[in-house]
């Protein structure tokens, strides 16, 4: 699909920048990253944490506010901690659960549109503190993800940094990076498994929605 308030006047496929945008969770990974990240911060007081906050918690569950379930559970993980012990176990998690956890369909055809000389970017709901390092190891140009709130640059508050990176948070992110980066004419790729991705997808000239089956080559794959 096409979306015409992407295309300045004499728009051109052949001229323009390719952007190739994945999703993470359930799209390159074969399993949600949040919680085992949590846990792998926070361990056992994690729950000891939501316990503390059983009644947001709950009424969050009630609501089946996603964003807000998120929000409490940042809170409770990550709320007093040090910047420099958080980015530790961030790294560890990358680094265990990448490319442990990836799916080879999926991380095949990013590392084409990358061979291609593509513009590959991450734009996640989950957190960016590990999404960075997963960015790395891909050899991504940029990475959107949740971000977290510090205090003095010393701890985590436990809040987030604006809206957690998911539905229309993820398209505002998107179209920010690439107006900054002043592509003008561009093709976007996008990937999501999710109704979270609905708007992300909706924006790009070729979009991907990833289930459960093996994702088929593109055409151009083939050809290359």
């Amino acid at each position: 699909m096409t979306s015409p308030s992407n295309r300045p006047l004499g728009h051109s496929e052949e001229t323009a920048v390719r952007v190739a945008a994945f999703d993470v969770d359930h799209t390159l990974t074969n399993k949600d990253c949040v919680i085992p990240f949590l846990r792998e911060v926070a361990g056992w007081r994690l729950y000891v944490g939501l316990v503390w906050r059983v009644l947001p918690l709950g009424r969050a569950l009630f609501a089946r506010d996603r964003d807000r379930v998120k929000a409490v559970a940042t809170r409770a993980a990550l709320s007093g901690r040090s910047i420099e012990q958080v980015d530790a176990k961030a790294r560890g998690f990358a680094l265990r659960a990448f490319p442990a956890w990836l799916r080879e369909d999926t991380v095949k055809r990013l590392r084409w549109h990358h061979s291609q000389g593509h513009k590959v970017v991450l734009v996640s709901a989950s957190y960016s503190l590990y999404l960075t390092y997963l960015g790395k190891l891909l050899g991504c140009d940029a990475v959107m993800g949740t971000e977290c709130e510090t205090n003095s640059g010393l701890q985590f508050t436990g809040s987030l940094v604006g809206a957690n990176c998911r539905g229309a948070e993820k398209e505002r992110r998107l179209r920010e990076w690439i107006d900054r980066e002043g592509f003008g004419s561009y093709v976007l790729y996008a990937y999501g498994d999710s109704a979270g991705d609905d708007q992300m997808l909706a924006m790009a000239d070729h979009a991907f929605r990833i289930t459960k089956e093996a994702v088929a080559e593109i055409p151009e794959m083939s050809a290359a």
